[in-house]
């Protein structure tokens, strides 16, 4: 019985060395469960470091837009107000006045706009400059309104200077892409008609970026991110900017005035009276009058007139403005509308069967 026990105990004591020994081995070959070591950075790249300040400098002038729409509850019949859609803008002075897309804001019964620090305004509907895809909203901020943006310039832009777009694709607040200026004074076609002179950029645009801005090296706006062109829907790497020029002459007319007109000339003209004459072969924008002190009459431009026999005495017809072809009032509107009050535009009329040409400085808009 004694002897059973003996080499019962050394059964076990081999059967427990082996197993120690098993997990000696197991515990030699298992994975290391402390992290590995981590290899030093070191400094980040001059261009991150440009790029990183850019962000952190101007984030916080950038805020998210959403929009509301009233709709009839069909089980209370009330009005009520759904979620709409979503979009960017940004600070545009420290009145609390927020610049954004017009098709941003089209169409919605209210507007709630957020701040980088994550305060929820209302907003109030300032005005809006169709034309432009430009709107203007504001908050009462008080004095905690995040600083506005610096202002550029678009004129100088040079296609392959780098730029930066803030804003919010897809409801992803605050986010940052980067490209190059692709192209300059490109047009999209609208429902309303064309937007012209945008700057086109590979920066990736989603919806969402829509009345964000565009930013150059210098953390400078240099234009408002409008529009994509993809079969998608989504970045395809051409997207669109109002220039900050157009933006920085539209602007503070909406915010004086809530409406946005173009630089003043004073001639009076009808499209259905300039198709009219196109059909003769009479190609151009027609004077029909000209305003008493204004540029027009000034730089000598002549209105139809009934001449001393009674009959109809043709004015001048305007076919040209700094070198660019005029045939309707769409095209006279759009050139002028590429100017700032001030400006000395080069007028070329065909006046009895000659072409002639006339200056005009043009002035502020009459409201």
């Amino acid at each position: 019985m004694f002897r059973d026990a003996g080499r019962l105990s050394a059964f076990l004591f081999g059967v427990l060395a082996a197993g120690a020994v098993a997990f000696l081995l197991l515990d030699t070959l298992r994975p290391d469960p402390a992290p590995r070591p981590i290899a030093p950075r070191g400094d980040l790249a001059p261009r991150e470091e440009t790029t990183i300040a850019l962000f952190e400098a101007t984030r916080g002038s950038v805020v998210s837009i959403t929009t509301e729409e009233r709709v009839l509850d069909p089980w209370s019949r009330r009005a009520v107000d759904v979620p709409r859609g979503t979009g960017s803008g940004f600070v545009w002075d420290d009145r609390g006045h927020i610049v954004t897309n017009n098709h941003v804001i089209a169409g919605a019964s209210g507007a709630r706009v957020r701040l980088a620090d994550g305060r929820l305004f209302g907003a109030t509907l300032v005005g809006t400059a169709p034309a432009h895809d430009l709107a203007v909203l504001r908050v009462d901020a008080g004095s905690r309104t995040p600083p506005p943006l610096p202002i550029g310039e678009s004129g100088p832009l040079r296609v392959g200077q780098s730029v930066f777009a803030i804003g919010n694709p897809f409801g992803l607040d605050w986010t940052l892409t980067t490209g190059i200026v692709s192209a300059l004074d490109r047009e999209i076609p609208t429902r309303g008609g064309t937007i012209e002179g945008l700057i086109q950029t590979d920066a990736a645009i989603n919806p969402g970026n829509s009345g964000g801005p565009l930013i150059d090296s210098a953390g400078r706006l240099i234009g408002v991110n409008t529009a994509i062109f993809s079969p998608s829907g989504t970045s395809a790497g051409i997207g669109f900017a109002v220039p900050v020029d157009t933006v920085n002459r539209v602007v503070p007319q909406l915010v004086a005035t809530g409406t946005y007109r173009p630089p003043f000339l004073g001639v009076r003209h009808e499209d259905r009276i300039n198709r009219l004459a196109a059909t003769q072969g009479l190609e151009g924008v027609l004077v029909l009058g000209v305003t008493t002190g204004s540029p027009a009459e000034a730089a000598g431009l002549r209105a139809a007139r009934e001449g001393a026999d009674g009959r109809l005495v043709p004015g001048d017809v305007i076919i040209g403005i700094n070198g660019r072809a005029i045939a309707t009032s769409a095209d006279l509107e759009s050139a002028l509308d590429a100017h700032s009050p001030g400006d000395t535009v080069t007028i070329l009329v065909r006046r009895d069967g000659d072409e002639v040409e006339l200056s005009a400085v043009l002035a502020e808009p009459r409201l």
